[in-house]
């Protein structure tokens, strides 16, 4: 199971990158990055209805993979041409994103109003529309933002910091786990979290983040630009912090699917499960990687220009 899950991570983390390289060649619009968002929004929508279709809970497919999508697209509002909602002068579209949900969830209290034959189920199923929208439709929004948030040349290194985070913690909770993992975290969640495995997650998402930020920092600066990486106090802290919050985010997932019955969101990849059990950390960091990548000093190329 080890040598297919890194086969297969060996082909998927430079297909991703290969796509990133790609976007940015295609300028600040970042035009493969909304269509790969579309993508995994539209797939995650589908794993989360197959999820919740149990019990009372009956999502409407359609209604929610349209929710989801409108959601997560909104970070592209104004981003092409001229559109009626403009991007603010920051680049910050988080507001479009929250309007989106905000429609969106008007348009659910309508739909469910017009659906309603007798008591009962409502709720249920409309709190669990709500949940998906929020949790594929609002967490990718908010992860899709990260490409402009430290500028628009700088969008790949910080999307890609996450991703080398969070993926960084998966492996280095995995090898602390196997190697000493004996007390269990949350047995009756997952069974397979150790103390020794959680620990292992914030030492390979540290690393992981000074080694990302300081290799990679100058390799995205402009021609004839030189950025400095950030310090490595400031690295290991943004990665420490992803690392829990990546686990909190694969915890959160489990938590859905042990309350459905469910060992995996779906059976899209041998070993690795469905689609959520693979972003499952990256949705959940992505909005604290935003607030970090604010406060910390992690922009550190406002911009010393080459001679």
């Amino acid at each position: 199971m080890l040598r297919w899950r890194l086969a297969v991570s060996a082909v998927l983390i430079p297909a991703f990158f290969g796509l990133f390289w790609l976007d940015a060649r295609l300028g600040e619009s970042a035009p493969v990055l909304l269509v790969l968002v579309i993508a995994l929004a539209l797939r995650g929508a589908n794993e989360m209805v197959d999820l919740l279709w149990t019990r009372s809970f009956t999502p409407n497919r359609v209604i929610v993979c349209a929710s989801c999508v409108m959601v997560a697209g909104a970070a592209w509002w104004g981003r092409f041409g001229h559109m009626p909602i403009r991007i603010p002068s920051d680049d910050n579209t988080l507001a479009q994103v929250m309007l989106a949900y905000s429609l969106t969830v008007l348009a659910m209290f309508l739909l469910a109003t017009y659906r309603y034959r007798e008591p009962g189920a409502s709720m249920e199923t409309l709190g669990a529309e709500l949940l998906i929208v929020s949790y594929i439709g609002v967490l990718l929004g908010v992860v899709s933002q990260l490409r402009w948030v430290a500028g628009a040349d700088a969008g790949y290194l910080v999307l890609g910091s996450l991703l080398v985070v969070t993926k960084g913690g998966d492996v280095g909770a995995y090898f602390f786990g196997r190697l000493f993992g004996k007390r269990k975290m949350v047995p009756l969640l997952s069974p397979g979290k150790t103390w020794a495995g959680g620990v292992g997650a914030l030492v390979g998402s540290a690393i992981s983040a000074v080694l990302w930020l300081y290799f990679a920092t100058p390799l995205f600066a402009p021609k004839g630009e030189h950025w400095t990486p950030p310090d490595w106090l400031s690295s290991s802290v943004y990665g420490l912090i992803l690392g829990v919050t990546g686990l909190i985010g694969d915890l959160s997932e489990s938590l859905i699917k042990r309350d459905v019955g469910k060992k995996d969101s779906a059976r899209l990849l041998p070993g690795f499960g469905g689609l959520l059990d693979l972003i499952d950390s990256v949705l959940y960091a992505g909005p604290v990687a935003y607030v970090l990548w604010k406060a910390l000093p992690l922009v550190t190329w406002h911009v010393t220009r080459l001679s």
